[in-house]
């Protein structure tokens, strides 16, 4: 059966019409899917037993779970979220004082198969659809009202899966996101991550998206970034500069780079001088995140005086960077260690 959600507004208004419902049913049916996050059309009480009953001989709602949570001792919370078809994927509620922050998945596995990533390390299963990148969400803001009392604050497109590989899914769901329809958040608290797509990324500026964009540089020259991600020698970093110039053009958006430090591997001046004649290009910041350790890899991170020479060395020269520190790290939460290794489908 098609999934109730899947209807556009338009199709949803002949729907209620052409069981003799009035027009207001829509309104009632649109807020119990998003605003309500309804598991099931018998949840929606305030429509009669013969119309859910009606409903559900053409139309389910096949919902996103909680299969499991696992609690870190910063307050960061792990899911692992269960799709109708019974694959996994996984997101992250990270708490600050500020903030409560979402970190939602995209796609069930990745194929790009970068080399420091534990969720490159899967198979890719399939892109997720809108509902199901909302879905996790929902349930994560109201883990933030649960346990911090707290609103959900910002969304971050940086779990499991490429983004701009599931590009419609990504927008539509932003637009939920954001609309009265949904939880109304402003674009401004959104960021999308990409480990660089060029045609998806020009796509955006052509869109003059409003949502914030991160690259996941990781290494600002062709052939130490060909080493560690392979998606490089189909979208190397001229290609990928000429598009988040025209991006930035478009939506005068400050993009952000995020750059994992590893050590002997991308931690000399030499790799900062890289970095920062990227930045000059472009209206940037840059995001310098800790290496999270996973089975797969042997990469280390570098300790903290040479992590805080390259710091200095990066405003030195007036770039805008930040020592972003890992969350989550005791309960496999923190940032490249998403995989649900025990639990594949």
């Amino acid at each position: 059966m098609k999934d109730l959600r899947h209807l556009s507004h338009t199709e949803l208004q002949e729907l209620v019409l052409s069981f003799n419902e009035k027009k207001f049913r829509v309104q009632q049916i649109e807020d119990w899917l998003w605003k309500k996050n309804a598991s099931s059309i018998d949840d929606m009480l305030n429509l009669s037993k013969t119309f859910r009953d009606q409903l559900k001989k053409q139309f389910t709602i096949n919902k996103v779970g909680i299969d499991h949570s696992q609690f870190s001792t910063d307050g960061t919370i792990k899911n692992r979220f269960v799709l109708h078809e019974g694959h996994f994927i996984e997101g992250v509620l990270i708490p600050t004082a500020n903030r409560k922050t979402a970190c939602v998945s995209s796609q069930v596995g990745c194929s790009l198969s970068c080399k420091f990533c534990a969720t490159g390390f899967l198979e890719r299963k399939r892109n997720l659809t809108f509902d199901e990148i909302y879905d996790q969400v929902f349930l994560i803001h109201q883990q933030a009202l649960e346990h911090f009392e707290q609103p959900l604050s910002n969304i971050v497109y940086m779990g499991m899966g490429e983004p701009l590989l599931n590009f419609k899914n990504v927008i539509k769901s932003i637009d939920l996101i954001t609309s009265e329809k949904g939880l109304a958040m402003s674009p401004k608290r959104i960021t999308v991550s990409t480990a660089g797509i060029a045609k998806q990324i020009h796509q955006l500026g052509e869109m003059q998206v409003r949502f914030n964009l991160a690259l996941s540089l990781h290494a600002a020259n062709d052939k130490k970034r060909d080493e560690i991600m392979p998606i490089n020698s189909s979208n190397n970093l001229r290609v990928l500069v000429e598009a988040l110039d025209y991006y930035y053009k478009q939506t005068k958006n400050q993009l952000t780079f995020e750059y994992i430090l590893f050590s002997g591997f991308n931690d000399s001046f030499e790799d900062a001088d890289d970095l920062i004649k990227i930045c000059r290009r472009i209206p940037s910041k840059v995001n310098i995140i800790e290496y999270n350790p996973i089975l797969q890899a042997d990469f280390a991170k570098p300790d903290e005086e040479k992590t805080d020479a390259f710091m200095d060395y990066l405003h030195n020269n007036n770039v805008n960077a930040r020592l972003r520190r890992s969350r989550g790290k005791d309960i496999d939460a923190a940032c490249g260690q998403l995989a649900n290794l025990d639990k594949q489908s």
